[in-house]
């Protein structure tokens, strides 16, 4: 990925901001509580506020490209006993996408690719009728989840992922490019993401809403960072383990986990690597690129991605939403 800079000044009014944003993604989006979303996600809406949450699910919650999908698999295996015969079961299955149908645009996805995927047709309804205990995915903001476990009505547990938000950016630049047709460079991804005009953002509310609210007791939330999956995995499996409420791994199973969560088994692994949806994006002329869904899995990217002018920016933005936070911000 080529180097860019980033003009200091790029001030624009919202008509503006959207004319940039139209110019590069097909869908038409809207503000619901202050989040982006796409114009559908109004049909759902009332269907995920009510949605009925069950005292033993399990929610993995993450703003895109976080480390969701290491995250799943994670959590699967640790609810499963690290059953690497069932783990070949494509993970939408096991562990659905909560609003995906609400956040599917059918007026640009073309017919023959939705119907293909019911989870694109119905996703809450499929996580619905999923038999207890319950894993599910979703990328909504604290604010936007449903009633029950907003309120902490049930024993549900949460799992929050964030990321340094640099190379999030980064990773979800290269994620829209192949699964969401995204038409423009680096330099104007970065403007749409600062200015929080991306899919669910604002990035900075999104996590703040979760971290600020951790050791409500009412709630069950765990919060962990790729950065810290990165670095020690073994002790965020044998964390995560005890938070759901299972025993410590003996070390031929955490072995096991991590020699299956390693980057090189994930990103050939083709039930979690979405070759399949892929594929279909490139039949259909969705995708503006080549490339595969697990990509490189490192951090600090924005290193050689990034420039001094440009690193300056998003951090001196970093700072600014959280000068009254004690979240550490990965700078």
């Amino acid at each position: 990925m080529e180097k860019v800079k980033i003009n200091d000044h790029f001030e624009k009014t919202d008509e503006q901001w959207e004319q940039l944003f139209r110019s590069y993604f097909r869908s038409k989006f809207i503000t619901v509580k202050g989040v982006r979303l796409p114009e559908v996600f109004t049909k759902f809406s009332d269907d995920i506020e009510n949605f009925k949450v069950r005292d033993d699910d399990v929610w993995v919650c993450t703003f895109p490209k976080a480390g969701t999908t290491w995250t799943q698999e994670m959590v699967w295996c640790l609810a499963h006993n690290a059953d690497l015969e069932g783990a070949k079961i494509d993970l939408s299955d096991r562990f659905p996408f909560f609003e995906l149908s609400a956040i599917s645009d059918l007026s640009v996805i073309p017919r023959e690719l939705a119907e293909s995927d019911p989870e694109i047709m119905m996703s809450i309804k499929l996580c619905d009728d999923l038999p207890s205990p319950r894993l599910i995915k979703t990328h909504l903001p604290f604010k936007l989840l449903p009633r029950d476990l907003r309120e902490g009505k049930t024993g549900a547990k949460i799992i929050y992922v964030r990321r340094n938000v640099k190379d999030n950016c980064i990773s979800y630049y290269h994620h829209v490019r192949i699964m969401e047709g995204y038409r423009g460079n680096f330099h104007e991804f970065c403007q749409l993401f600062l200015a929080d005009k991306l899919l669910y953002c604002p990035f900075w509310d999104h996590i703040l809403e979760f971290w600020n609210r951790r050791k409500d007791p009412a709630l069950n939330i765990l919060i962990l960072s790729f950065e810290e999956m990165k670095s020690d995995l073994a002790s965020v499996i044998q964390k995560t383990s005890e938070f759901l409420g299972k025993s410590q791994l003996c070390p031929e199973k955490l072995e096991i986990m991590m020699d299956h969560l390693s980057f090189s088994k994930m990103k050939k692994n083709p039930a979690v690597n979405k070759e399949g949806w892929i594929e279909a994006m490139e039949k259909f002329n969705m995708s503006t690129t080549g490339g595969t869904f697990i990509r490189s899995g490192e951090v600090n990217q924005w290193k050689t991605a990034m420039t001094p002018e440009m690193t300056d920016y998003f951090d001196n933005w970093t700072s600014r939403h959280l000068e009254s936070s004690d979240i550490a911000p990965f700078l």
